[in-house]
Parts: C-alpha cells; sequence; structure tokens
C-alpha cells in the first residue's frame, strides 16, 4: 500500500512545511506544527457562476467619487452588547466572539437572537448542542423564541443551502471549528477546514447582505483557536473575559472595523441569563467603611467608557533572598519597572519587601495610566496610612520620574465626580481649564512632587 503523504501546517498562521519542525518558520511560533493530509487537486472551488460575475463587475473608481456614507445599525435589544459592538450590527457585517468554555457565549447569542427575532428573520445554525437542548436553555432563561429559527448541522454546503434558501437578516453560526466542507477532506476545526468555512460564510455575507455572527474556540492559553488568518477575515473581533465561577462577564472588542476598539461591555450572569450592568465602575470598587492602607482608586478608559477601578496593594517583609513580584489585573513587569522609578526617584526601597498589586473585579488594565495609582497604593501600604476618602487618580510615570498625561482627561474627571469622588490627583498637562464642581484637582509634574502633596492631605 502506498504511504499517504502528510504536511505539517502552522495552527497559528497556516503556513505548510513538508517536515516537522519546533518552531514555525513564517511566524516563529513554537509547537504549532501539525501534522494534516494535503487536500487532492480538483476543480477551483471560487470558479461559480456567482463569484464570476461578482469579480467581473467590480469596477474601479476613484475614492473622491465614492460617497461617505454612515453605515446604518441595527441592535439587538442587550444594550451592553450594543455599546461593544460599536452601536449595534451591520448588515452584512461578520462578528467572531471568542471565550473559555461556559462562559456564556451561546446564552448571550440567543438572548440577542431572541430580541431581533421580533423584527428580522434570524436563525440559528448549532453545531454543538441539539434542537432539544438548545429549547432547553430558552425555556430555562424563559426567553420568547416562538420566531427564532434553528438547524442543526455541521456541514458547510447545507448551512450555505440554508442561507440561500431562507435569507435570513441574522445568522449565527455556533460554532466555526465544528464546521467542516465537502471540498477539504480535513476533519472539523482543523486549520483548513476553519480557513475555508470562515472565508466563504465571510464571502456570504458581504454578497447577500446576511449579518453573520461566528462563535469561536479558544485554546489554553486564550487565545482564539485555529489560524490567526481568522480574526483578519471578519469585520469584529470580541472576547469573553472573567472567571467563569464568578456572576460577571466583560465583552472586549479587539478588532471592529465599524467602531471603537477596546469598548468594554459589563454582564451579569443570572438565572435569567446575561444581564447588563448599568454602573459597571461600582463592580470594582471595594464596599469600605473605613478607608484602608493600600488601597487608591484610579480612572481607566475602556473604549469610549471611562471607569473607576480599585487598585489595592500589599507590601510586606520578605523572609526569601528574591523578594516576590506579584500582580493580578496588571503586567507585572511594568511594577518591576515601577518600583525601581519609586527607588531612583522618591528614595522608596522595597529590595526587601514582597510586593502584590491586585486590580479589584477582575478587570485587565493594560494602558499605563495606572502607574500613579500603584505607587500611591504600595506607598500607603509601606507607610501603613489610608489615602484620603473620595480620593481618585491616573497618570502614565515615566522613567525619569515625570507624570505624562492621559487621554481624555476630562471624561475621566467627570466620571469621578458624577460617581461622588472630591479629590482629584492628576498629570499636570491633563489639568483642566474650567473648575469641576465639587472637585478638587491637584496637578503634579514628578513622582517625589505627587508624594508630597499626599501626605499634605492625608
Amino acid at each position: 500500500m502506498a504511504k499517504v503523504k502528510t504536511n505539517y501546517t502552522c495552527s497559528d498562521c497556516g503556513a505548510i512545511s513538508s517536515k516537522w519542525t519546533g518552531q514555525c518558520s513564517a511566524c516563529q511560533q513554537w509547537n504549532t506544527m501539525v501534522e494534516t493530509v494535503p487536500d487532492s487537486p480538483g476543480a477551483n472551488r471560487y470558479s461559480n457562476i456567482q463569484h464570476q460575475a461578482l469579480a467581473q463587475t467590480a469596477p474601479v473608481l476613484s475614492l473622491a467619487d465614492i460617497d461617505a456614507i454612515d453605515v446604518p445599525r441595527f441592535g439587538t435589544g442587550i444594550e451592553e452588547f450594543d455599546r461593544v459592538l460599536g452601536g449595534g450590527l451591520v448588515a452584512g457585517g461578520v462578528v467572531l466572539i471568542g471565550g473559555d468554555p461556559g462562559i456564556g457565549k451561546s446564552t448571550l447569542l440567543l438572548q440577542a437572537l431572541a430580541n431581533l427575532s421580533h423584527l428580522k428573520s434570524v436563525l440559528y445554525v448549532s453545531g454543538e448542542e441539539s434542537g432539544a437542548q438548545i429549547a432547553l436553555r430558552a425555556k430555562r432563561l424563559a426567553i420568547d423564541a416562538k420566531e427564532l429559527k434553528l438547524q442543526a448541522e455541521i456541514q458547510l454546503e447545507k448551512i450555505l443551502g440554508t442561507l440561500a434558501e431562507l435569507r435570513p437578516e441574522v445568522a449565527v453560526i455556533d460554532s466555526i471549528q465544528t464546521m467542516y466542507s465537502d471540498a477539504l477532506s480535513s476533519a472539523p476545526g482543523s486549520v483548513a477546514q476553519v480557513r475555508e468555512c470562515a472565508a466563504q460564510l465571510t464571502r456570504v455575507a458581504k454578497t447577500t447582505g446576511i449579518t453573520i455572527i461566528l462563535v469561536g474556540h479558544v485554546t489554553k492559553e486564550g487565545a482564539l483557536a485555529g489560524p490567526r488568518v481568522l480574526e483578519h477575515i471578519v469585520d469584529t473581533v470580541l472576547y469573553f473575559e472573567g472567571d467563569s465561577h464568578s456572576s460577571f462577564r466583560l465583552v472586549r472588542a479587539i478588532k471592529n472595523r465599524f467602531g471603537a476598539v477596546n469598548e468594554l461591555g459589563v454582564f451579569a450572569m443570572t438565572e435569567k441569563g446575561l444581564k447588563g450592568v448599568s454602573n459597571p465602575s461600582a463592580l470594582f470598587l471595594s464596599q469600605h467603611d473605613n478607608q484602608v492602607p493600600g488601597s487608591c482608586v484610579m480612572v481607566t478608559q475602556e473604549g469610549t467608557r471611562p471607569l473607576l477601578v480599585e487598585i489595592q496593594a500589599l507590601v510586606d517583609a520578605s523572609h526569601l533572598p528574591n523578594a516576590r513580584r506579584l500582580s493580578v489585573g496588571l503586567e507585572q513587569n511594568r511594577l518591576a519597572m515601577l518600583l525601581a522609578v519609586l527607588h531612583r526617584h522618591a528614595g522608596i526601597a522595597a529590595f526587601d519587601q514582597d510586593v502584590f498589586i491586585n486590580a479589584v473585579g477582575g478587570v485587565k488594565i493594560t494602558e499605563p495610566a495606572a502607574d500613579l495609582a500603584v505607587l500611591l497604593a504600595i506607598n500607603s501600604s509601606m507607610r501603613n496610612k489610608a489615602l484620603p476618602r473620595g480620593f481618585v487618580v491616573f497618570g502614565e510615570v515615566g522613567l525619569a520620574g515625570e507624570i505624562r498625561p492621559a487621554p481624555r482627561g476630562q471624561e475621566r474627571l467627570r466620571e469621578a465626580a458624577k460617581l461622588g469622588f472630591s479629590l482629584a490627583m492628576i498629570p499636570k498637562a491633563n489639568a483642566p481649564k474650567q473648575a469641576i464642581e465639587g472637585m478638587t484637582i491637584i496637578a503634579v509634574e514628578r513622582i517625589d512632587d505627587a508624594f508630597a502633596r499626599m501626605r499634605e492631605h492625608q
């Protein structure tokens, strides 16, 4: 019997190699080469009449002659979901939503489709659950889904036939890793199948105007499974964040061709499904009867929304040769850099202290505007002296000890004032030209100046 020829395909970028290597030569990722069987050559599956007509009728236009028209949107009935999408769904748009198993992807989409089904024709394609399981979930969530159409199918050609026959306005594919095409011989979930199915569904969305929402699996590292080209094909990429054991869920927009990126939606998991949280800042602030040392509230900007998050620090004498540095919700390497700045420019040494940093509520802060809050929380814990009540900060700290401005400073201050904060320490470049009612502003330029001004108010 002739030996079956195999190739090795990178699960991240889709590069093909004739032999296995530990590192992909194209994207430089390690342990991503997966053995696959190459497809036999045949007719070009893209050469049907529809695609030929599409290629022949695409004119070349001058950019100045094209009218810049705002893309019309339609809401899903879930305000927080519409916020993350940039205002709602777009006709012909393709949305990819990923997250850990059991975090609420299918629940959220079932709720959204049930709301849309009263106004538009919708289709839910399930490749992981039977119709009875989805009906049971809808009953448990008390969802009125009489107008929602459901298909339990994993073959791409049959799904495309259903889309051509029903012509729904919104379709959900749950999930893209379970789909397979007869044009390929590889198994569902392989790099080739995921890439092919996503490309075909995206092509249908663009040519027919159907809004398609794809559900994607994630790897152990938390990234979307399958080739990275999957994220490039679609218009919007959403990630579910948060612990599945917690009742709160965060949905973040990583990519959005029709809206702002890094937009954040906050949900609470209840017996009736996911409910939007109207005041998410309350989730990220601990409720203390009295001010406690090592706690500092900052204003972070998530997309277009300012959020108030409490940063907690605990500094304790180390009993190990190397003091520990641990941060949850913030970048650990940045913590080491801030401790060096604290020693060099403020004369506060922590080389023999264990330093632990936590962002309350499970939120992940990636912007550098949290630097000042981290240093003030560390200093408060080291001195065992609480910061003033109603105190809020933001600002980036540079290696030279300067405090750099943060974007959208006015919006941050207005959000803090609205929630009752009366004292704010901010970079001097962010100082407002007009006073904010009920708030005292402390504008500082350097980290040593910030500590000196802080001691005056403690």
